[in-house]
């Protein structure tokens, strides 16, 4: 892999190794699967996905560009971890998934080629896992067109955050493989809103999602303590 790309080895490594259970409910991803309906839910009613270009990067094995498909809308999902692109498409071919495409390029590189080519770009429970996430919100900034939204999804950094997040659901309830997350690498919400301000994208929607152990249920909520999404949007007019 090219030294430059903004990715780190041992993050795809990890992902890799998991992508033959990416489609089981039950497996390690079972959170993804729980929680993609109220992400989609979210992003459809702020910016309804039907007929839109839409961008999924980090898609991993496709949950949330497959489920966009399904909602109408024509999808690329990118990601650098061949293993789990090459899941998402078996899925893709077995479901008959319409409008689904997938690449294996940095969304760095795909702005290069195609910069505001997007009705809507995706980034979910991504950035805390490259090494340069502000470089990612700059490419998401190029890829969609002006007007178009930008949904991000990410893990605060805080002492709760690491108790629920970390402590909690990799090594108490067993929700996420241990290792998933490395606290060092989570992102505030005034982090990440600095990114987008030097990206040029207006922060329009914050949002928090919970999750109840005993339950086993999530919702969204105004907590953004633990996981939080970004709704933002690229201005009409950029400005000379």
């Amino acid at each position: 892999m090219n030294s430059t790309v903004n990715a780190d080895p041992a993050e795809l490594a990890k992902f890799s190794d998991l992508a033959h259970r990416w489609w089981d409910k039950q497996s390690e991803f079972r959170p993804l699967h729980e929680i993609n309906p109220l992400r989609l839910e979210w992003i459809n009613s702020l910016c309804g996905v039907n007929a839109r270009q839409v961008l999924d990067v980090g898609c991993g094995g496709g949950i949330l560009s497959d489920s966009m498909a399904r909602k109408g809308a024509q999808v690329l999902g990118i990601d650098l971890s061949t293993k789990a692109l090459k899941v998402a498409e078996l899925h893709a071919l077995e479901a008959q998934t319409p409008n689904v495409q997938y690449q294996e390029i940095s969304a760095e590189a795909l702005a290069n080629e195609r910069a505001e080519e997007f009705d809507m770009v995706t980034c979910m429970e991504m950035l805390e896992h490259v090494p340069d996430p502000a470089s990612v919100v700059q490419a998401c900034a190029r890829l969609v067109k002006p007007g178009g939204w930008v949904f991000f999804s990410t893990l605060n950094r805080n002492p709760k955050s690491f108790l629920f997040a970390i402590v909690g659901a990799e090594y108490i309830l067993n929700l996420l493989p241990k290792g998933t997350h490395e606290y060092a690498k989570l992102i505030r919400p005034s982090e990440l809103a600095g990114h987008c301000r030097a990206a040029g994208l207006d922060l329009r929607h914050t949002q928090g999602m919970e999750y109840n152990p005993l339950t086993k249920r999530y919702w969204m909520s105004s907590d953004t303590s633990v996981n939080y999404l970004f709704a933002t949007q690229k201005p009409l007019e950029t400005g000379a």
